[in-house]
This record gives C-alpha cells, structure tokens and sequence, in this order.
C-alpha cells in the first residue's frame, strides 16, 4: 500500500482529546469508532499520525468563536454543568440547569469538561475551514500553494446541536462555528452538504437567512426519525430563501435510488450557487446495518457519495473540500470503512482489497461484546417490550434499539471485505 505522499495536499485532522467526547459504555455514539477508524487507516498504511505531511494541528475553539453560533448563557451553562461531571451528581438546581439547555433529556447527558472537550472538536473543524480557506490565526492571508486543498476532521459532524441547547448527542456545533468564523473573517460563499441519516436541523437553523450558505440536507424523512425535521417545505427565510435544501428519503432507500438522487441534484445546485468552498458531512449511519435508523445503502452507494462529493469540488471550487464525520452507529464493521473511503479518496490512495487480518484481529473481540450485549437486551428485555411493559428507564437507555427486527434480516458477521461489499 502506498505511503500518503510529502506533497499531498489532503490532510486529516485528530486530537487524542477527542475521545474523551463520551457518553458512556451504553451510549449508541462511542469514541472508540474513531479509534478504530484510525487504526485501520495506520494499518492500510494510508495515514501516519507522525506523519506532519499528512496531518494538521487542532486548537480549542475559543468562547468568541463558540458565540457565533451559540448564546452565552448556553456555553456558560455548558461550562457550569461540565465541571459538575455527570447527571448523577447533579443537586437540584445544577438539575434544573441541565433540563433547562437539553441535558436531561437521555440522548445528550451531561460530560465530565464537556465545555473543554466540545470546543475542541469545534476548533477542529475551525481549522479545517480556516487552513482550507488560507484564513490564518492572525488574520493574515495565506498563499494559495501553502493551503491544504482538502481536510478531513472525523470527530468533527455534530450537526444537531442548536444555539441554546444541546440535541442528539451534540453540545457545540462544530460546523456551525466553523463556517460562521470564516463568514466574519472573509466574503466566501460556502456549500454545506450533510449526508447523515437524521436532518441537518443544526446546522441549517444557523443559517436559515443567510444567502451566503447554501444547506443540502439529503436524510431519511423525519416522519419516522429524530429530529422530525427536513421537510421539503423548509427553504430558508429571508434572503436566505432558497439557499436551504432538503431531500427527505423513504425508510429502506437503496444504493439505486439514493445514487440517482444525489447524482441529479448536486451538480446544478453546485453550479447555480458558485460556492467557494464546499463542507460535507458523511455521516454513514445511512448503511442499512446501523440500528438507529432505516435507509438500506451499502457501502457502493456511500462510495459513491464521497466520489462525488471530491468531484464537485474539483469541478466547481478549485478543489476546497473539509469533509466531517457525524452519525454511524455500527461501530465497527461500518464507521471505519466508510470513513477509511472518505479519507483515501480525498488523498488520492487505493483501498486495499480486504480488511487486514491484523485489523480484524484487534476489533472482532470488541465488536463481539457488542453484538453480546445486544444479545443480552432481545433475550432479557424482548418480552417485556412486547408486552408493553418496557419501563421507562429501560426504554430510554435502549431507545436506540427500536430497529432490531430489521436488523435482524441482515447477516450479523463481522466484514472481511471492505468497500463494494455490504
């Protein structure tokens, strides 16, 4: 496999902080996804983390920056409860706090410095757009040869949170913060194209009067799905009318389908806008094995996604692209394959053929206590669940699970091909 070479212009961004965003073991959303992404990228050869070529240095998002977007009496509170640490210890009024901002509420629960670790993945994707877009920290502009051309932040994607409170296990919104700063810093004009299953309602509620972002959400169809958002009715206020985008897909939406879409609706939109720079979140939860929702791609129409994504970039802005992770909730067998393709498309490299043996090695155990546990709740809570019986306490724990009967169509082995195969 070939090394990632001195003069690429493609970086990948990642802090060791960043996985300390976790929500604990019985969370859906686990940092460990990242882990392994990573380790399967090292392994490929297709990335080196000492390696300064191919990657670029994150700083924290400072509480300015994070007030582009979100209210001050929000990050206060964000700080306030962050240093508390977790729901558990809360008194009464740090409580009440806590329900007031959405986090109370089961998906989003309250983190140990979840202040300190949020802004850090926000100034992640801050500095993706900013070395992208040559803005540098002292206001000064850098030469278009020095700039990465494209950038990957992984943990970076968390599209729901909206500016005064935390929602579907987001608390900063890193994208919105990230392409409010260079708003302030220059006149581009950026295209933001969300891929994730649930409705980008974060994100596009940060711009939803502003003509100079245009949003594309492409998503499952919030008549069924969290947030219940994305409407094709939802087309932006003011001078931002028109410039929000929303294509809602049945449950069970296949590669066909989706491919056809994405492929008649991107290119003009990218035309008739002109962006400067184009953000995509690849959130790939989309693939038919992720439990929390119910579209049926495979990896052939993720790939092609991402294939596109590189193209319209290519075609329409000179090449800037900052791509994002987000949702993907099949830790293991999905979340590092599809982001493994985000990362050696966007550098130029070839997949290898099949998962290394190695690879597999060190995650099979892993993902093995996963599909235990999941065993574990059919055979303990399954019955209860049919009989209406489910207590409220267990329902919100493994709210995430309401999937399991389509689940339980498809194969449930642990992948020993990657790329074209499910």
């Amino acid at each position: 496999m070939s090394e990632v070479q001195s003069d690429s212009r493609a970086k990948l961004i990642f802090d060791p902080e960043e996985l300390d965003y976790d929500f604990g073991p019985e969370h859906p959303l686990q940092p460990q996804r990242i882990a392994a992404l990573l380790d399967l990228l090292e392994t490929c050869e297709l990335w080196d983390s000492s390696n300064a070529n191919s990657s670029l240095p994150l700083r924290t998002a400072t509480s300015e920056e994070l007030s582009l977007v979100h209210t001050s009496d929000y990050i206060s509170a964000v700080q306030t409860l962050g240093a508390v640490g977790k729901v558990e210890r809360l008194d009464s009024e740090h409580l009440q706090l806590a329900m007031k901002y959405g986090f109370a509420e089961g998906d989003t629960p309250v983190l140990p410095r979840m202040h300190e670790v949020s802004a850090r993945i926000a100034g992640g994707s801050l500095a993706a757009l900013h070395a992208v877009m040559g803005i540098s920290d002292n206001g000064t502009i850098v030469p278009s040869d020095e700039r990465p051309l494209h950038v990957f932040h992984p943990a970076g994607g968390l599209h729901h949170a909206w500016a005064e409170r935390a929602s579907g296990f987001c608390i900063y919104n890193d994208i919105s913060v990230a392409i409010a700063s260079v708003l302030r810093a220059s006149e581009a004009k950026m295209l933001y194209i969300d891929f994730d299953a649930h409705h980008g309602d974060g994100v596009q509620r940060s711009f939803y009067d502003e003509p100079r972002v245009m949003t594309v959400s492409i998503h499952e169809t919030g008549r069924y799905l969290f947030p219940g958002t994305g409407d094709v009715l939802e087309m932006g206020n003011g001078l931002g009318r028109g410039y929000s985008i929303n294509v809602p897909l049945e449950p069970f939406t296949e590669d066909d389908s989706y491919i056809e879409a994405i492929d008649l609706l991107l290119s003009p939109l990218v035309l008739s806008f002109a962006p400067d720079l184009i953000v995509t979140q690849h959130g790939c939860d989309t693939h038919a094995w992720d439990p929390l929702t119910h579209l049926s791609l495979t990896m052939r129409g993720i790939r092609e996604q991402i294939k596109l994504a590189h193209q319209l970039a290519h075609s329409y802005c000179q090449g800037r692209w900052v791509a994002l992770g987000g949702g993907g909730y099949d830790l293991y067998r999905v979340v590092p394959r599809a982001w493994s393709m985000v990362w050696a498309e966007m550098s130029e490299q070839t997949l290898p053929g099949e998962l290394p043996d190695e690879w597999v090695n060190r995650w099979r155990p892993v993902w093995s206590k996963v599909e235990e546990q999941e065993g574990i709740f059919l055979r303990t809570f399954l019955p209860s669940l049919a009989g209406g019986l489910l207590p409220v306490q267990i329902v919100i724990r493994w709210r995430w699970y309401v999937t399991l009967f389509y689940l339980l169509r498809y194969d449930r082995h642990f992948p020993r091909l990657d790329v074209i195969r499910l």
